[in-house]
């Protein structure tokens, strides 16, 4: 017996070998990564669960390994049969085993990525860095703009001190691992990226892979379920443990390597503290589109909550600061400050306080004023904790910091103080980050974007009009609506009191204003209007803010997500602008957000693209008529479908002009974590936007020729109308998407406080753009992304053969081509035909299967269509790196994607017939009851045992894969 297990340990690396494509580069240490993770996971499962349920991992890793070698079906059936014959308390572990193994898959290629990326670093070698999907250097990026581009070392830092990127936080419902998980999933790449260190010592790495076993194995014995949905206030404190983890530290020290980088050019100035570089807003508390559980009062909520963390953490950095800055040399107009605060003073000892909490004495100038802000900062926090706990507070707000400026000023008098003495080099040290925090998160930690629909201030008007009886706001023209707004925008008299009739619906918007008067009013960004569509949306908001007593307005931004809306919203946008009050009330600025979700669903991804980039140059002329500076506020998501793919290229393939150093992106759900779950990952994302931006104004990409834009047409007709005689007109596609993908069930998983549909009853317009994404990432069919895209190539290439020359020009010279075509390729890649085959012989009815071979054989022509057209031979030939970690990740996700197949089968189909063999899960305990009380871990579930479970599992583990949810 020994004997055999030594044999299958040995084949199951060995299988991993064969598996994969051999080392791309001598700096590859993937698999060594892989395995190691692998091996010390399959000991932990052994010992947990016993031998042969490890024997049943493997031999399901086994068979998963020869169908992706082959595509036989047949392999797909056996392991379906493997699969099915386990009891509930096996099924679960066994998909519960293969989710973690793909996140540790993917844990091994982040470490990976880091480590090539500091050989590089170490070598200087950014050889490969033009050719790189994915990464700009922020010294390589400044040295390409003076050396290739002559500009001039003052031209790039002028650009640069007066760009912005501001990263919206949403709490789009697409990050599945639980954040219990996301933080075990942190240790294990530390204790990996440590093991592999250069200078280990044998006590070290015996220590160091003990510390691995026990988080491998901590994460493997934490539910990953989430088994109640998370209201907004989870959702908003989720995304502010970022701040806390990585973003709080990570601005400062990215700001001093754009120092360093600009030293090395020859600048020898530093970036001034207060030019905004990187901002940050959130829509998780604010964003009440579609989401009835985001009320006026978790807004209020989230809003203190966030206040009270930034006080909370300048506070517990203030003490080091006032340990640093000990000297007594300081410049007369700090020693009289000083001198008063001393003098008004009359302090007794604070024994709240740990350090200095006796008064400080006078010979340390810069502790005294340094104190004094403790003292503020110490009762901001407090207040804020006071009215969060119970809604008022005894702290007066005069004790308290209420605005920036006074917070920075007294730094700004310690900076210039010890500047003029000579101790530059200390000022430039822990109070210049202290400093840049400041004016990066202010005292709202972020700003807070508001965002309902416009239906919604429709009937608020409509009451009011109503309850005044001059008609009914809702049935008039624009014209009179504009007519109305703007004489009552130019008048002085209120327009209702507490008399005017509510509905609940009508109570939550006023009341959302009311709370914005409220709170101070650096809490807020900007108020987003979805499915806007004239200016009277926009003069609405305006007309209800100043009702409300909105002391500093927030500014209006109209967003525009359906492929109509797009094209009409350069229009709707110079219409507002010829509002003379309008214009003057925006002071020569605007923003205007695009959605990339909606657009994709309801057009697909070609016309979507292309239509979003045609939006976009269109709405930059208009500004430019009207002298208005606009910024683009891009509402892209995680997945191809819903706009993602790699910042840098995501960026430099917007149209010229249309960033001009200020960019607003929204960063959404699971992207969250990818971009800022660590140190590392946080400041390439800061180094990635700033990069990307600074390029794409000083190097803009090429406008696309004439015959290209008409080939473009040409083909956006033709994608449009094949998508839209699928998805829309086919009259039994809703039937068949919803047999043929887990749609139904994706709201089990409990990943967000928003219901995955606007309108409960209703075909695909209803459902949320997420769901709809996530149901073809399953089954790795990934339809919404290129359908269309096949119909249009062949189109252009049986009209005239000079076109796929054309189309080879287009993809070779402009960006913005390449990378639709790059991203919908590299979805190919994880897709798989054959597994959505089962998918449909399992749970669709026989009548439909003929439908679903034709979408197959629309998939293979497309793809190869995409091929042709970009000149390949095979699928991502040019990024062999990408290539081999999506391989690496196949095996695992077949099984889970056979495993939730059946499991759905099971589901749907209670008569189903399978025969179960006996338990195998040995467990340590007497009994065999661990895997047992999986079972009972869902006791309400209305389907057999454990089979809801699986089926989240394999979701949360295919999601993993994919690296994406929606």
């Amino acid at each position: 017996m020994a004997g055999r297990n030594l044999e299958k340990h040995a084949s199951i690396d060995a299988q991993l070998r064969l598996l994969v494509p051999g080392k791309v580069s001598d700096d590859d240490k993937l698999v060594e990564y892989d395995a190691l993770l692998l091996d010390r996971f399959l000991d932990i499962l052994q010992d947990l669960h016993g031998e042969d349920l490890r024997e049943t991992v493997q031999e399901c890793y086994e068979l998963s390994a020869e169908y992706e070698g082959k595509h036989d079906p047949k392999k797909l059936e056996e392991l379906g049969n493997v699969l099915t014959s386990l009891d509930a308390g096996d099924s679960i572990v066994i998909a519960k085993a293969f989710s973690h193994m793909l996140n540790l898959a993917n844990l091994a290629e982040e470490v990976q990525i880091a480590y090539r990326r500091r050989i590089k670093l170490k070598k200087g070698d950014f050889a490969d860095e033009n050719s790189a999907t994915t990464e700009s250097d922020i010294e390589e990026t400044l040295r390409r703009l003076v050396v290739d581009l002559k500009k001039s070392p003052e031209e790039v830092f002028d650009a640069l001190k007066n760009q912005t990127v501001d990263l919206v936080l949403t709490a789009h419902p697409t990050q599945s691992v639980r954040r219990s998980l996301l933080q075990k999933h942190g240790r294990i790449r530390n204790c990996l990226a440590q093991l592999y260190a250069k200078d280990i010592t044998p006590d070290d790495k015996q220590e160091l892979d003990e510390a691995l076993q026990r988080e491998i194995q901590a994460a493997f014995r934490t539910d990953e379920i989430r088994r109640t949905a998370p209201t907004p206030q989870d959702e908003m404190r989720a995304g502010m443990s970022y701040f806390h983890e990585t973003i709080w530290k990570g601005v400062p020290k990215f700001l001093r390597r754009v120092d360093t980088a600009l030293k090395n050019l020859g600048i020898d100035e530093r970036v001034p503290y207060n030019a905004p570089l990187i901002q940050f807003s959130s829509w998780m508390g604010g964003d009440r589109d579609g989401n009835p559980r985001v009320t006026p009062e978790v807004t209020r909520d989230v809003c203190l909550l966030a206040r009270m963390m930034a006080s909370n953490l300048y506070y517990s950095q203030i003490e080091d600061l006032m340990f640093e800055l000990s000297m007594w040399r300081c410049s007369d107009e700090l020693r009289v400050r000083a001198d008063e605060l001393l003098r008004t003073s009359f302090r007794r000892d604070a024994k709240h306080y740990i350090e200095f909490w006796k008064q400080v004495p006078p010979n340390e100038p810069y502790r005294v004023i340094l104190g004094d802000l403790r003292d503020k900062l110490y009762n901001t926090r407090e207040r804020s904790r006071h009215l969060l706990a119970h809604g008022t507070s005894e702290i007066s707000e005069e004790a308290t910091l209420t605005n920036v400026e006074e917070f920075l000023e007294p730094l700004e008098l310690c900076y210039r103080s010890l500047s003029s003495c000579g101790d530059r080099p200390i000022a430039d040290g822990s109070l210049l980050d202290f400093l840049r925090q400041v004016s990066t998160f202010g005292l709202s930690l972020v700003r807070l974007d508001i965002r309902q629909e416009s239906d919604r201030h429709t009937d608020v008007l409509d009451a009011i009009t109503t309850h005044l009886e001059i008609g009914s706001y809702r049935e008039w023209s624009e014209e009179r609506r504009q007519e109305w707004l703007l004489s009552e925008l130019s008048g002085k008299r209120p327009l209702f009191g507490l008399d005017l009739p509510k509905t609940e619906e009508i109570a939550d918007v006023l009341d959302t204003f009311k709370v914005i008067a409220e709170l101070p009013s650096d809490n807020f960004g900007a108020y987003i209007i979805s499915m806007a569509t004239s200016p009277s949306d926009v003069l609405a908001v305006e007309l209800l803010q100043r009702e409300c007593h909105v002391k500093e307005p927030l500014r209006v931004v109209p967003l525009f997500e359906k492929l109509d809306d797009l094209e009409a919203a350069p229009a709707a946008v110079a219409r507002l602008f010829s509002i003379d009050w309008y214009k003057n009330r925006i002071n020569g600025k605007q923003e205007v957000m695009i959605g990339y979700s909606d657009s994709g669903k309801d057009a697909g991804r070609f016309s979507a693209a292309w239509q979003l980039y045609k939006a976009q140059e269109d709405l930059i002329k208009v500004a430019k008529e009207y002298g208005v500076k606009l910024t683009m506020f891009h509402g892209r998501g995680g997945t191809v479908g819903r706009g993602g793919g790699p910042t840098h290229l995501a960026i430099l393939s917007q149209p010229p002009e249309t960033i001009h150093g200020s960019l607003r992106v929204t960063v959404q759900g699971e992207v969250i974590e990818q971009s800022f779950g660590e140190e590392h990952l946080c400041f390439r994302t800061l180094q990635r936007f700033t990069a990307a931006t600074l390029e794409h104004g000083m190097r803009p990409p090429i406008s696309p020729k004439p015959e290209w834009r008409d080939l473009m047409d040409q083909m956006a007709v033709i994608a449009t109308e094949e998508y839209r005689s699928i998805v829309f007109k086919e009259p039994r596609f809703v039937e068949y998407f919803r047999l043929a993908t887990p749609e139904l069930e994706y709201g089990r998983m409990n990943i967000g406080s928003r219901p995955s549909k606007r309108k409960p009853s209703g075909g695909i317009e209803s459902l949320r753009a997420i769901p709809w994404i996530f149901a073809w990432t399953q089954t790795r069919f990934h339809l919404p992304v290129w359908l269309g895209f096949g119909a249009a190539f062949r189109h252009v290439i049986e009209k005239d053969s000079k076109n796929l020359t054309m189309l080879r020009e287009m993809y070779n010279e402009w960006p913005f081509f390449r990378v639709t075509i790059d991203l919908v390729e590299m979805v190919f890649t994880k897709g798989d035909p054959g597994m959505a085959a089962l998918y449909d012989k399992l749970l669709v009815s026989e009548d439909l299967w003929s439908f679903g071979e034709k979408l197959r054989k629309n998939y293979e022509e497309t793809k190869s269509l995409l091929l042709l057209a970009a000149g390949h031979k095979d699928l991502l030939e040019g990024d062999p790196y990408l290539k081999q970690r999506l391989r690496l990740r196949a095996s695992y996700i077949t099984t889970l994607s056979v495993c939730q197949a059946y499991t759905l089968k099971r589901i749907r189909d209670p008569s189903y017939d399978v025969k179960v063999r006996p338990h195998i899960s040995k467990e340590i305990m007497e009994s065999s009851k661990s895997a047992n009380e999986l079972v009972n871990l869902n006791p309400t579930s209305e389907y057999a045992p454990g089979l809801e479970d699986t089926l989240i599992l394999t979701m949360k583990g295919i999601a993993a894969g994919m690296q994406n949810t929606g």
